[in-house]
């Protein structure tokens, strides 16, 4: 596991962030940052430090850095965690709405990484990233999402062509994970897409892996079996999206129907 590190994690007020606390905590010193903190205050003590930021600007990720510094006094690991989905039709004409999730899921741990090279100046660290399982293949509904993650898996792509020696890059591909995330994508309730995990058992992953001087993690093995056989036997895939349009298609049923009334 990890040990005597000095961490920051963004997204650290729920789910995997969350769950990666609890397994960090107590042998590490760690900023969780988040633009909630009502879960973390409980975890509050002279090696976890609370940090009340949405990470979704420079001005932020400045400002993360900044106090990681102040408090930790150097960055061991920094864990670029946060990310928000949205689960609707995309229909709609709104800049805006796109901007904002691209600047949280992909400008805000470029930016970070950007930060942490800079920072570690040849000396050895650890960047770490929540990509997805939806980052290598796109889903109905989460189209706007699917595109943030898809930035973030080429941005790995290419940054692991031309990483220094001094810096390992850990990156995570969860599959639907039963946390607020699904709450977070749409105030409407909608069946969740198949298979799901629950955070523990991702963080626990995520953070073996760190240990272990991973390049990648995907804590759902059923992920892997998957990919190879949609690799070798398209028609698998196609099976596997015709289910999950059906529950998106029941979806759009529901919110028509609550238009209506």
């Amino acid at each position: 596991m990890i040990k005597n590190k000095t961490i920051v994690l963004t997204g650290a007020n729920s789910g995997i962030g969350l769950e990666t606390l609890k397994l960090i905590a107590k042998d590490n010193k760690v900023l969780c940052v988040d633009k909630n903190i009502d879960n973390l205050l409980s975890y509050q003590s002279d090696n976890i430090f609370i940090l009340q930021k949405d990470v979704s600007s420079k001005e932020a990720v400045d400002e993360i850095f900044d106090v990681a510094l102040e408090k930790l006094g150097s960055i061991d690991i920094f864990y670029a965690n946060a990310g928000y989905p949205y689960y609707e039709e995309f229909n709609y004409v709104d800049w805006d709405r796109v901007a904002r999730m691209f600047e949280t899921n992909v400008y805000s741990p470029i930016y970070s990484y950007q930060k942490y090279l800079k920072y570690l100046d040849g000396k050895n660290g650890i960047f770490a990233i929540t990509i997805s399982a939806i980052g290598t293949m796109a889903m109905p509904g989460f189209t706007i999402y699917s595109a943030s993650k898809f930035a973030m898996q080429g941005f790995q792509e290419g940054i692991r062509l031309e990483l220094p020696k001094n810096v390992q890059l850990t990156c995570l591909y969860p599959v639907a994970t039963d946390t607020g995330f699904f709450k977070a994508a749409n105030e409407i309730e909608f069946k969740k897409p198949f298979p799901v995990q629950t955070p523990d058992v991702v963080a626990r992953k995520m953070v073996k892996g760190i240990a272990r001087g991973k390049k990648t993690v995907s804590p759902c093995p059923l992920f892997g079996i998957a990919k190879v056989l949609m690799k070798f036997f398209p028609f698998v895939r196609t099976i596997y999206w015709a289910l999950e349009k059906r529950k998106f298609k029941e979806f759009k049923q529901k919110v028509a129907e609550m238009n209506k009334e």
